[in-house]
């Protein structure tokens, strides 16, 4: 890790199949949040029913191309990617495409701030 405070650092996990969750609150806020500089990283970690989600609507990944334009680091957890057969359709869009386990596990206990949609 480089030598952000890491109070200054967001850890967002978006899990939830919901498009409407997606643009409204989670993409929203991890774009504005980097727009208007109230965090100084964020990383959006799609996991679970989201990957799927994202990997199939073409609405939600313009946005997510958006957040990414804005400074949001994206990745995506590879284990529910494979699972949903979506791994290289998020690698495609520009998603790191990961194990998350250990790197969730760094990040908690590093103090970052982490919210779950």
């Amino acid at each position: 890790m480089d030598t952000v405070d890491n109070k200054s650092r967001l850890l967002m996990i978006w899990s939830a199949r919901d498009a409407d969750v997606a643009r409204n609150m989670v993409f929203m806020y991890a774009k504005n949040s980097r727009l208007k500089e109230w965090w100084e990283e964020v990383c959006l970690i799609v996991w679970g029913p989201s990957a799927e989600l994202l990997a199939t609507d073409a609405s939600l990944q313009d946005e997510i191309r958006a957040a990414m334009d804005a400074g949001v680091r994206l990745k995506a957890c590879k284990a529910c990617a494979d699972r949903y057969g979506v791994s290289e359709k998020l690698a495609d869009i520009g998603i790191e495409v990961d194990y998350m386990g250990q790197p969730l596990t760094t990040c908690l206990k590093e103090g970052w701030t982490v919210l779950t949609f």
